[in-house]
């Protein structure tokens, strides 16, 4: 089902996933892993995710953490979406491929826009990869959070300008 944003937005992603919304316990542990550095949560969290993907089966042969810009990885000193990737293609058998998809263009965090509009604009242009390793793969893109789906989209598009035939968003929670 489409939310009303989606049924006029012409999306790069094939479709997005997660298996809770972003509230209460969920909502928590993603803070708590994000913004308080408690790393070893995304060991649980990727359980979680993995359970999802057996039961909820998505194209992908290969899994992309969404990056953070080099200025916010060092400020938080990793990358949420890596932490979460990296247990989950142990769990599911699947490569990550971690050091293709960049962030070129510093941005405010999503978190501080208010409108779809805003967050489409935020992230505009904002991803490139660095090769074509990922020609002709169906990959997996890994983040935490979806409100809008504009960064997954933003990744799916450079993404798929480098060759990737399909690019589906698994997040562990969505605000929509």
């Amino acid at each position: 089902m489409l939310c009303p944003n989606c049924l006029s937005w012409q999306a790069e992603i094939d479709g997005i996933r997660s298996p809770f919304r972003f509230d209460g316990a969920i909502r928590q542990a993603i803070h708590e892993l994000k913004y308080r550095n408690l790393r070893a949560l995304a060991v649980l969290l990727a359980q979680l995710l993995s359970d999802y993907l057996v039961s909820n089966p998505v194209p992908g042969e290969v899994l992309v953490p969404v990056p953070l810009h080099h200025k916010r990885l060092r400020e938080r000193g990793y990358n949420q979406s890596s932490l979460l990737a990296q247990p989950l293609g142990k769990l599911a058998n699947l490569p990550v491929v971690d050091d293709c998809l960049a962030r070129q263009r510093h941005a405010p965090p999503q978190a501080r826009t208010s409108t779809v509009d805003e967050r489409r604009s935020n992230v505009a242009d904002a991803f490139s990869c660095r090769d074509r390793r990922l020609e002709g793969k169906q990959v997996l893109l890994i983040d935490d959070v979806s409100t809008s789906g504009s960064t997954l989209d933003a990744c799916a598009r450079a993404l798929k300008e480098a060759g990737a035939t399909t690019v589906w968003g698994l997040v562990l929670a969505r605000e929509i």
